[in-house]
């Protein structure tokens, strides 16, 4: 099989925390050991799959989370790599660090103004899809729910460089929820922050929205940098 071979042969042993969780959990162990090195191509989903007895879509869910990281890289017909011996989450021509940087700067801001200036039928499309976020069980439609609510609040602040900046943003913006959502498992707790920036924009308390808005970028800076942050290696 080549590279790779002593980690494939040593038994898995997986937890039942969450299938797709503990298979990501194995595969960035041994990325970040070496056992999986750079520039090495994982087995196939099946092999995977009969290595930790789980089923396809369970190690596809697990992939698309090791790509998250950017830790590997799924090529068309050819097979998933490792790209990375750390986790390096990249979104097209931004950084993590770029957007945990910029986004206090430019949404809390807008929130704020979002507070002041939203029209009724503004705070009605926020509503709605703070309340598809609610009921979206799927993940990766609820990540195309997260940006657009981000996105409304910066429309709704009636600032059209907050609004043209966060719209430009927009897939990177996306790319880094899905990491959160898919790696961290953020949704409930991203909701419950949204409704409160919700509920200061509603209630026209600016200062509240601001607030608001800070706490749930701060979360998110938190819990990225807790994903990236280097592992020790196992024993």
């Amino acid at each position: 099989m080549g590279e790779g071979d002593g980690w494939f042969e040593r038994p898995a042993t997986i937890s039942r925390k969450g299938a797709a969780e503990a298979v990501f959990d194995d595969l960035r162990a041994a990325i970040e050991a070496g056992e999986l090195a750079v520039g090495s191509r994982l087995p196939a989903e099946a092999s995977l799959a009969s290595r930790y007895g789980v089923s396809r879509p369970v190690v596809r869910e697990a992939l698309r989370s090791t790509q998250a990281l950017g830790l590997t890289q799924t090529r068309t017909g050819s097979g998933t790599y490792v790209v990375a011996a750390a986790p390096a989450p990249t979104y097209g021509t931004y950084s993590a660090r770029d957007l945990v940087e910029a986004r206090p700067f430019i949404e809390v801001p807008a929130a704020g103004w979002a507070a002041e200036r939203r029209s009724p039928e503004q705070l009605a499309g926020l509503v709605a899809i703070a309340d598809e976020m609610d009921a979206e069980l799927d993940p990766h439609a609820w990540v195309e729910l997260d940006s657009r609510f981000h996105s409304a609040i910066a429309e709704a602040s009636g600032n059209n460089l907050f609004a043209k900046v966060v719209a430009d943003a927009r897939d990177a913006l996306t790319h880094q929820s899905e990491l959160i959502n898919l790696v961290a498992h953020r949704r409930e707790a991203s909701n419950a922050e949204h409704r409160r920036i919700l509920d200061a924009i509603d209630a026209g308390d600016g200062d509240g929205a601001r607030t608001r808005m800070a706490e749930h970028l701060s979360e998110v800076a938190q819990v990225l940098d807790g994903l990236t942050a280097a592992r020790r290696p196992r024993a």
